[in-house]
């Protein structure tokens, strides 16, 4: 187990490294963050030296290994249009964002997994067939036309939720929610919704292809003719074989959501880092630019490392396997 920790998280920092050079090679053509700092009446001389200040009139390696040096010792460094650590900036934005994932993530996992389940075993029900029908919307429809569509029924037409913001936030230490407040809880559901539906809709359907699956294997088959009871057979035996290779594709999607939120943000103006990254673009702001994709890949690469180790958590085999060599 040690071993094969220790071999992950040395291809997650080879990982990292390359996601990190690929980005900061991409923003090199998204414009000069000069022009968007000086004004019309600048001079020759203004550009630069504001270039030699920022780093920018060093070689592209140079600037990648000052950036790779900073972000180990935690230093993001500073944002050309807020004139603020990016550290600083992260921090006050990514509780907005992680507390958005999460809800999206439980909705998704909690919805999910409990309807594939169920139309799993009824799956010749009117209501099975008719959820499923409805999930092709999940699977089809854009996010942001998802978001637009809710924001037209619940928030102009029947006014029930609100269209953008967080609502009210309360601050507990360095970190803020909005989810002790009425205006909070009610600003995170549309944007939840929005942001986890399609991951429901997948998480569903596998759900219910696997449990189908399983339960049509030989054990399911002995457990019954054993005369164990329907509940003991789908949930003892039927969903715990189910949900090995639903955790691959649920760990991908939890991290897919925070990744992907910048479409929700957007469209529901939720001040995230999915928001502020968009923002950057337009300011050719890179130290955020780049400080957000390696945030996310830092997500990915440790959501990935923990799904390998539910694995081994969940299916014994696994770890036999792995001890003896196979």
């Amino acid at each position: 187990m040690l071993a094969f920790i220790i071999r992950r998280v040395l291809q997650s920092i080879v990982v990292l490294l390359i996601v990190g050079l690929v980005a900061f090679s991409l923003f090199r053509f998204v414009g000069d963050p000069i022009d968007n700092l000086l004004g019309q009446e600048r001079t020759i001389e203004d550009i630069e030296r504001l270039r030699s200040e920022l780093g920018l009139d060093q070689p592209f390696p140079v600037q990648y290994f000052n950036f790779l040096q900073g972000v180990v010792q935690g230093n993001l460094g500073v944002s050309y249009r807020q004139g603020r650590p990016v550290a600083d900036i992260l921090v006050e934005r990514a509780p907005a964002t992680l507390e958005l994932a999460a809800v999206s993530a439980l909705l998704a996992i909690l919805i999910g997994v409990t309807l594939g389940v169920y139309t799993a075993i009824r799956r010749d029900g009117w209501l099975s067939n008719f959820i499923m029908t409805s999930s092709l919307i999940g699977v089809s429809l854009p996010t942001f036309l998802i978001g637009i569509l809710l924001i037209y029924v619940f928030a102009v037409e029947l006014g029930w939720l609100p269209s953008f913001g967080r609502g009210d936030t309360v601050q507990i230490g360095w970190w803020t929610t909005g989810l002790l407040t009425e205006s909070g809880l009610k600003a995170i559901i549309l944007p939840a919704i929005t942001l986890g539906l399609y991951q429901m809709t997948l998480i569903m359907r596998l759900v219910r292809a696997e449990m189908l699956e399983v339960l049509r294997s030989d054990y399911v088959k002995f457990a019954r003719a054993r005369g164990l009871g329907q509940r003991s057979v789908y949930f003892r035996h039927a969903l715990k074989n189910t949900l090995v290779p639903v955790i691959t594709i649920t760990g991908l999607q939890l991290g897919s959501i925070i990744a992907f939120a910048i479409i929700t943000e957007t469209v529901f103006q939720w001040p995230g880092v999915g928001l502020l990254f968009i923002n950057s673009i337009q300011f050719v702001d890179i130290p955020v630019m780049a400080s957000y994709l390696m945030l996310i890949s830092v997500m990915f690469v440790v959501i990935n490392l923990v799904v390998d180790l539910l694995y081994f958590a969940i299916d014994p085999r696994l770890s036999a396997s792995r001890g003896g060599g196979h």
